[in-house]
This record gives C-alpha cells, structure tokens and sequence, in this order.
C-alpha cells in the first residue's frame, strides 16, 4: 500500500470512526459524512489519473454532484430541526414523531 492509499484510506476510516462514535449533534454527523465523501472523491480521482482512461474521468464529477447534493439536503434537514426542536442534538430527535 502506497503512502498515498494509506492516506485517503485513512482518512474515510477517520470519518467513519468520527461517524460511529461522536453522534452528539447533527452538524457533527454531517462534517463527518462530508469528510468521507471528499475523501472519496479524492481517491476516485488518484485512481481515474493512473488508469489514464476518458471513461473513468466522469466519475468524480458524478461522485462530486452527489456529494453536493447530499450536504444540501443535510443543512436542510438541520435547519428544519433546529427550528423544530430547537437544538441540533441527535438524542433529542424522535423519528417516529413528524
């Protein structure tokens, strides 16, 4: 393993780990989300220049436009409970309740 794939996959597993384990308020959970994603993006790139083929060239942009559009959704949802609830701490959430 090259230091370069150590480096972005450790640095997906630091988010997941961030993910799985510091769960106490949304905007954390979505910095964490975003950071595997860029991490993602990152390495799908890498691997799209080494393969030096125009087929795989489109598939960081695609990642990329998902990735905005996932953190879009996420400030949207976290604006809505921050209203709704007043904080943006997981615990206080019920998902079963509209």
């Amino acid at each position: 393993m090259t230091p370069v794939h150590f480096a972005f996959s450790s640095a997906f597993a630091l988010g997941l780990a961030g993910l799985a384990f510091h769960r106490y308020h949304l905007l954390s959970a979505l910095l964490c989300l975003e950071g595997m994603m860029l991490s993602l993006f990152v390495a799908l790139s890498i691997w799209a220049l080494q393969l030096d083929s125009a087929g795989f060239s489109a598939s960081p942009l695609i990642l990329l436009a998902f990735s905005a559009c996932e953190a879009s959704a996420g400030l949207a949802l976290l604006v809505a409970t921050a209203r709704t609830h007043g904080t943006d701490r997981l615990q206080s959430l019920n998902l079963l309740q509209c």
